[in-house]
């Protein structure tokens, strides 16, 4: 299927590489078009933390990630419809692509209880009782707004016994129907997400269960959770052969800088992680021969950029010394400037993949991304 090109509901496969499975498509969306392979900041609480959408213009993005749980918990989906929707209230006018709030459950309850009707928990903010259910967790995002809708799913923990996973995800298909069954908004796109836990027999039945619904693209779920990393990617290369070449496929939470290049490697779409702007508020940042932690002592008098060949504002204004000063002196410009670079690092690695795929030298690059790194310098 090399440089085939495909057209079909919100997604088109552009071109293919012919010697991997690298592609590059467009997904259309209410509030614009998306190239892929695509990065999505993470904006939990209707902010990339410390970045004004003008900044995430100004770097690049395409669509940012919402956080359902934490929107529907404070302010409140109602609020935010009544301002107009999620793009109005935080003055963003590209795509979004809100989770379903499930993993947040999981992860930041301390009381949760899972049943067939939904999941049961208690917030992390006040202690107070919630019940989210499929058909709420799409009412939450289409009172946002939101350009492409999650499936509420149940998150599957590593390790995990076969017996427990498989119940899991038998209950993730059937919350997937009532989705479905809720969604109002045809306009807003609507993805499943594929769970199996590390079994590929799983993983496989998962997929094409959820094949078999008429979904806008699919979302492999339930990785990047502690497994070793070669699991992790096969699990990928389980699920991603079987869905269509006209669905977009989201990997969620993914990653490391060589995580995305080598799902893109794999045939892989969208990806969303907090990794660029947490580790930048903890003073790692990125560059093409690796990462730096500012606060080492080697960077005290380094009047160097975090990364020479890196055109962001930070690097054509500020030295690793004055970053390493405002990150140990705690200074907000630190947090802000560190995070304007790691988000310029991500999306530049995205765009500079997709002019690959574009003139058939995908693995070239992808060669040369591990040659620099495996000869650091920074």
């Amino acid at each position: 299927m090399s440089g085939s090109q495909e057209s079909m509901g919100c997604f088109r496969q552009i071109k293919r590489c012919s010697s991997s499975d690298a592609r590059l498509g467009v997904l259309s969306t209410r509030h614009g078009e998306i190239k892929t392979p695509v990065f999505m900041p993470v904006g939990t609480q209707a902010t990339v933390k410390a970045l004004s959408p003008s900044e995430l213009l100004d770097a690049g993005a395409q669509v940012i990630l919402g956080n359902t749980y934490h929107l529907y918990l404070r302010p409140g989906h109602k609020l935010i419809k009544e301002m107009g929707g999620l793009h109005q209230f935080m003055g963003w006018s590209r795509p979004i692509l809100t989770d379903s709030g499930g993993f947040q459950v999981f992860s930041l309850s301390e009381f949760r209880k899972i049943t067939e009707e939904g999941v049961e928990f208690r917030s992390h903010i006040d202690g107070s009782y919630h019940k989210l259910t499929p058909e709420l967790a799409i009412e939450i995002q289409e009172a946002l707004g939101s350009d492409i809708m999650m499936c509420l799913d149940t998150c599957i923990p590593y390790p995990c016994e076969k017996a427990d996973a498989g119940k899991a995800t038998n209950l993730t298909t059937r919350w997937a129907r009532r989705s479905l069954k809720a969604r109002k908004r045809e306009e807003l796109l609507l993805f499943p997400i594929v769970q199996g836990g590390m079994y590929p027999d799983l993983r496989r039945e998962h997929t094409l269960q959820l094949l078999e619904m008429p979904f806008d693209g699919y979302a492999l779920g339930g990785l990047s959770v502690g497994e070793p990393k070669e699991l992790f990617f096969e699990m990928v290369q389980v699920s991603r052969p079987l869905i269509p070449d006209r669905f977009p496929i989201y990997v969620m939470g993914v990653g490391t800088p060589e995580d995305l290049v080598e799902c893109v490697h794999l045939g892989v779409d969208m990806f969303d992680c907090v990794m660029p702007s947490r580790n930048a508020r903890n003073g790692m940042l990125f560059t093409e021969t690796g990462h730096i932690v500012i606060k080492n002592a080697r960077y005290a008098r380094d009047q160097r950029p975090i990364d020479e060949s890196c055109s962001c504002y930070t690097c054509r204004h500020f030295s690793r010394a004055y970053l390493r000063h405002l990150f140990l002196s705690r200074e907000l410009l630190a947090y802000r400037l560190n995070t304007i670079h790691n988000i310029h690092y991500y999306l530049k690695l995205m765009e500079r993949m997709r002019q690959a795929i574009a003139v058939g030298r995908f693995l070239g690059f992808r060669r040369e991304f591990y040659q620099k790194r495996a000869g650091k310098t920074a």
